[in-house]
């Protein structure tokens, strides 16, 4: 990643409140870019973008992705160089009780951005972020790669599948021979620091163990694709560095994802941080029998980002649980959490600078 490539490019984040679209804008406002973000109020309270008090040295829009008129003009007005569109319904427990909601955002919200990007001028890179969700998911045992099917069982993983074909007819429709580079990423569960989302397995852990409670699993034996939230964003910085430098030949879809040691199942997860956090912390079994069914394999193949992009994920699972535990202590002990995790980020950067297998487990 060049990091003087984003001195004073204007870039525009959709979704900056949420938790990745915070870490996002920390990282770029860092590094020099000039930040919009367009996004609903943080989410969640306490928030990441409010702890970190995000909106410092950005300009911050209060708007919803699915007002077109709104977003076109605030599009029209700012100008962005670069977009990164991160505003969605990201919660699949949600989407099957709110199904109008998540296939509005996710999939009207796509349109949107994506017709914004068309009427106005100016936009040179456009990323869009979906999900490892929005595969066809046949429990498999091996990962997805970037041509296999689309689909999806419930609303908000077939809300990602349908964006992505949104996304695609557009640029096959609008932009295969126009300026503006567009792809779509699709990344694992991310985790880190400052994430106080509903229904997600680390905020559920950190705040159960936090009130000194048991947290309460579902599917224990249910794989993901954990990583730490700073590697997918490294891999969406580089994806747009290209998209602006060589265009239509980075365009399409990409995945980034850890590495496949690093597809654990929940109970290692639980485990391990109960070991980091010490104390009382305990998990039990939800013997409930009404949870909504959720899948319970899935790896991404992510060949494509390593050997075209260069791209590789650079903390491995047990240190950024480290890492995590180590956001929320300092979060409980009042530490400066702007700075803080301003400071989290130099130490990524710092592991970027020196990259190599050996180093990764050293920090």
């Amino acid at each position: 990643m060049d990091k003087s490539f984003w001195k004073d490019k204007k870039v525009m984040i959709t979704g900056h409140t949420g938790f990745k679209g915070s870490w996002l804008s920390i990282w770029l406002k860092r590094i020099g870019a000039n930040v919009v973000g367009y996004s609903l109020p943080p989410p969640t309270n306490p928030s990441l973008f409010e702890i970190a008090n995000v909106n410092r040295g950005i300009t911050s829009i209060e708007g919803d992705i699915r007002n077109f008129e709104y977003l076109k003009s605030t599009i029209d007005r700012y100008r962005p160089e670069i977009i990164i569109h991160m505003a969605a319904q990201a919660l699949v427990r949600y989407g099957y009780e709110n199904p109008l909601e998540t296939y509005s955002t996710n999939v009207m919200g796509t349109v949107n951005i994506l017709e914004s990007v068309r009427q106005v001028n100016g936009v040179r890179v456009l990323v869009i972020v979906t999900s490892d969700k929005c595969y066809d998911n046949k429990e498999w045992c091996w990962g997805y790669r970037e041509n296999d099917t689309l689909g999806g069982r419930d609303p908000y993983s077939s809300s990602k599948a349908c964006a992505e074909m949104v996304t695609t007819a557009y640029c096959k429709s609008y932009f295969s021979h126009n300026d503006v580079a567009i792809a779509s990423v699709r990344a694992g569960n991310v985790i880190g620091g400052g994430d106080w989302s509903e229904d997600r397995l680390i905020p559920d852990i950190m705040k159960a163990f936090m009130e000194h409670r048991p947290v309460i699993i579902r599917s224990p034996q249910s794989i993901r694709p954990w990583q730490y939230v700073l590697d997918p964003l490294y891999g969406y910085l580089l994806l747009a560095e290209r998209l602006w430098s060589n265009g239509q030949e980075y365009a399409g879809g990409w995945n980034f994802g850890p590495p496949k040691e690093d597809a654990k199942p929940v109970s290692w997860i639980v485990e391990e941080i109960k070991k980091m956090w010490g104390d009382d912390a305990s998990w039990e079994l939800d013997n409930y029998s009404g949870n909504p069914k959720e899948a319970l394999c899935l790896k991404l193949d992510c060949s494509k980002a390593k050997h075209l992009l260069g791209w590789s994920p650079n903390l491995n699972l047990h240190i950024a649980l480290k890492w995590i535990v180590d956001w929320y202590r300092a979060y409980m002990q009042n530490e400066n959490m702007q700075k803080y995790s301003n400071d989290e980020i130099i130490r990524y950067e710092n592991i970027l600078a020196v990259k190599g297998g050996h180093e990764l487990h050293k920090v």
